[in-house]
């Protein structure tokens, strides 16, 4: 918010919907969605001091806007257009709903300036308009209930206790390890001190049986799969870098089932250190991220005058897909993320795992040394990765009887180069 209106500052979240619907009860069922959520009724604008308040609004009944695709045009192209100009961070109100109309049927865009929203919010919010749209098409009016707004949620954080003495050394051993700043990424990203066109590398890293195989073997170890990648990610780190993995962790504040079915930014920061790249070393570095994320940051970062960026922040966001309260049918949708394009001078990457494996996007400067060192940090992770996997399949992918190794599915086929 600090930064104003701008482009490329939201997210969204496309699917298809499974039958035609008309624009009418595609429109009453997304108002049943704003009822629902208190975020979709606020609005930030800017204070006298330029520091951003929370208004709340009425959202009433509009009407479909169409946007003209030009000639040589592409469709994404357009509809970021549309999305960088309704969904800045003080526009009113900062959310659309889109509509791509096919020949094979409609695709729902919801967007919304990233103040209101994170990855699980999506969720929720295409969960709740089909849900809508269900009722919709029995001839009944949408029954969703109201939930707590994200605003109460971030009030109930700043009454937390703040936090310990032994957090905030961590804190600050790990900033001062960085210079000071949050994590960089440790090889040169070539001349970031301006920003930069992005780079964005969306890639499979696991097919559905290595995800499983990886998965077995975090069983076997007593750590959860995300301790395997960050054990990955510090050997990787190690080699290329000679210094231990440190980066800012994105972690949800969701405390409790109670905001499960909300909608908002509930994302706290940490920050990650791992020098050891065993498996339960991986997975204490992983716990203590957590410790170190659950408290209020406007405390813990006040010796710094709030969080310490610098050109070359790296950042590691990890969403299993699979462990979330709130479930879509996201490949029988079509479901899939919509980035925004912008201009930046750090390394982001998102990990998303779910039915189908493990993937990985990954955005960073668009420069030639970065291109080079953000790449091979990529290339050896992902090969680590696939490497562990493979090795870890012989006992869980095939047993001697054929079995898949998981309720309900059949016997996978082997590579040759797999020990089953």
């Amino acid at each position: 918010m600090g930064a104003g209106d701008r482009p490329g500052s939201w997210m969204a979240l496309s699917f298809r919907l499974p039958t035609p619907v008309s624009p009418d009860d595609l429109a009453a069922a997304w108002l049943a969605v704003i009822a629902r959520h208190g975020t979709l009724r606020s609005v930030f604008v800017p204070g006298a001091d330029g520091t951003p308040e929370l208004h709340e609004v009425d959202v009433s009944p509009g009407g479909w806007i169409e946007h003209p695709i030009a000639p040589g045009q592409a469709v994404n192209e357009a509809l970021r257009d549309a999305l960088d100009r309704t969904c800045s961070p003080y526009a009113r109100p900062s959310h659309r709903l889109c509509v791509l109309e096919t020949t094979t049927g409609p695709t729902v865009v919801i967007g919304a300036d990233h103040s209101h929203t994170d990855m699980w919010s999506m969720l929720v919010l295409a969960r709740d308009l089909l849900s809508a749209l269900s009722a919709l098409r029995t001839g009944t009016t949408p029954a969703l209930a109201p939930v707590l707004a994200f605003d109460q949620h971030t009030a109930a954080l700043a009454d937390r206790p703040t936090a310990p003495d032994d957090v905030r050394r961590r804190w600050a051993e790990i900033l001062a390890a960085s210079g000071d700043v949050m994590p960089r990424f440790p090889l040169s990203l070539g001349p970031v001190a301006t920003l930069q066109h992005e780079r964005v590398e969306v890639r499979d890293v696991l097919d559905v049986d290595e995800s499983a195989a990886l998965s077995a073997q975090a069983r076997d170890d007593g750590v959860s799969t995300l301790a395997l990648v960050v054990a990955a990610m510090t050997a990787v780190t190690q080699e290329l870098a000679a210094t231990p993995l440190r980066a800012v962790f994105p972690v949800h504040s969701r405390y409790d089932a109670t905001w499960h079915d909300s909608v908002g930014w509930f994302i706290t920061n940490s920050v990650l250190e791992s020098a050891d790249p065993t498996p339960r070393a991986s997975a204490d570095a992983v716990k203590e991220a957590v410790r170190l994320g659950s408290w209020p940051l406007e405390d813990l970062l006040r010796p710094w005058g709030g969080m310490p960026t610098a050109p070359g922040m790296f950042a590691i966001s990890w969403l299993d897909l699979r462990r979330l309260p709130v479930r879509v049918d996201a490949n029988g949708l079509e479901a899939q993320y919509v980035g925004a394009t912008i201009r930046t001078d750090g390394v982001m990457i998102w990990f998303i795992l779910d039915e189908s494996g493990l993937h990985l996007r990954c955005r960073y400067p668009d420069t030639p040394e970065a291109r080079r060192n953000v790449g091979a940090w990529l290339d050896l992770l992902i090969a680590r990765l696939r490497t562990t996997a493979r090795e870890s399949a012989g006992g869980d992918c095939c047993s001697a009887t054929g079995s898949s190794g998981w309720p309900g599915r059949p016997a996978p086929t082997c590579p040759p180069s797999w020990p089953c």
